[in-house]
């Protein structure tokens, strides 16, 4: 059960990476060029905020079941915090995600409020990029390949 929510997690995170930055370059292009926000601005939104919401649970689930936390975990918060990859494993990436996770969200939800297309386009842009640069921040990248 272990390896097949990690191997969902492992794939759903390249799909949040891949709509992240088609998401980010809709709403890039929306608001430079002043576009007006149409279903396919609507779409890239809503895919990337999905995905980072399955990311989400199947990381919580994963959080719970991995034998790799339990390991980072074994002597304690105190002695996780102390080592670099323990801290990371334990700490780090679930509580950084999940702030990515929550801009995302906000930035999706001011843009939804917005009447005006060229503010729809910045709210998205300002707070999925920095949602973004937070996933990109967190990922363990030397596990990836």
């Amino acid at each position: 059960m272990y390896k097949g929510f990690l191997h969902l997690h492992h794939y759903a995170g390249w799909a949040v990476l891949i709509f992240g930055l088609y998401a980010i370059t809709k709403a890039y292009l929306g608001n430079s060029k002043k576009r007006s926000f149409d279903k396919q601005d609507n779409l890239s939104q809503i895919f990337f905020l999905s995905l980072c919401h399955l990311q989400l649970l199947l990381g919580l689930v994963l959080y719970f079941i991995s034998p790799n936390v339990d390991a980072a975990l074994a002597n304690g918060m105190g002695a996780a915090m102390k080592d670099s990859a323990s801290r990371f494993i334990a700490v780090e990436h679930i509580m950084t995600m999940i702030i990515a996770i929550v801009l995302v969200q906000v930035g999706r939800t001011l843009s939804k409020k917005q009447t005006d297309d060229t503010l729809k386009h910045k709210k998205a842009l300002v707070f999925f990029v920095f949602g973004y640069i937070l996933i990109l921040s967190r990922v363990p990248w030397d596990r990836l390949v």
